[in-house]
């Protein structure tokens, strides 16, 4: 599936799940700021991750899934004050981010103001709502920190996979690091980690609503 301008250095560096090793961390912080691509475990699977700025590695991202420019992605956040201020969090929407968060749960909010010109051109149709995430898996959380910032992610389904009838979970260490490793700059290997999908709630609508139910059910109410 990879060809020579999709290939990374595949640098595969084990961490602690709970406590992963700052040098590591800080390693990996600095790869996505030289426009790196990496995959990072989450509480929903190892997903693909890199920075805001990554517009090589965002590429890369594009050519492996064959996906065009206007897919959108979804926004790894630390807290909900990241959160808020790439989206307008209405009471419904704080106090869902607030019992759900973090955890594995993609919230779809209206983006506001301050969204980055390049991610105004593939929001989620002409009302420009974003996905958001805040994940709760410590190695996630660690790399946020490091990095500083929100960052762009999107999780491993290779092409022309239909999600509802076959999704790539991305969730075993070893099948991830075959399939995906020679295609990224670093792996942050935690070995297993729970599988995926996230599930969903749609906060645009005038009632926040549930659009997918993800291997831990939540509830919008």
């Amino acid at each position: 599936m990879h060809s020579n301008h999709l290939a990374g250095d595949g640098l595969r560096l084990p961490v602690h799940p709970l406590t992963p090793p700052p040098r590591q961390i800080d390693r990996c912080a600095r790869r996505l700021a030289d426009d790196g691509l990496v995959l990072c475990p989450t509480d929903a699977g190892y997903a693909l991750v890199w920075s805001l700025d990554g517009s090589g590695a965002e590429e890369r991202v594009r050519r492996l899934r064959q996906l065009d420019k206007h897919h959108p992605f979804t926004l790894f956040c630390r807290s909900i004050s990241d959160a808020s201020r790439l989206a307008r969090l209405d009471d419904p929407a704080f106090r869902l981010l607030r019992r759900l968060s973090p955890g594995p749960v993609t919230f779809l909010l209206p983006a506001s103001g301050q969204l980055p010109n390049r991610l105004k051109q593939a929001t989620r149709g002409k009302r420009r709502d974003i996905g958001i995430r805040i994940p709760a898996h410590p190695v996630a959380q660690a790399l946020l920190e490091a990095c500083g910032v929100v960052l762009l992610s999107t999780t491993l389904r290779a092409p022309g996979v239909d999600a509802d009838e076959a999704p790539f979970l991305g969730h075993e260490a070893d099948e991830v690091a075959d399939l995906w490793l020679n295609a990224v700059d670093v792996m942050l290997d935690a070995g297993h980690c729970p599988p995926g999908p996230t599930s969903i709630i749609d906060c645009t609508l005038p009632t926040p609503e549930v659009v997918r139910q993800g291997f831990q059910p939540v509830a919008a109410d």
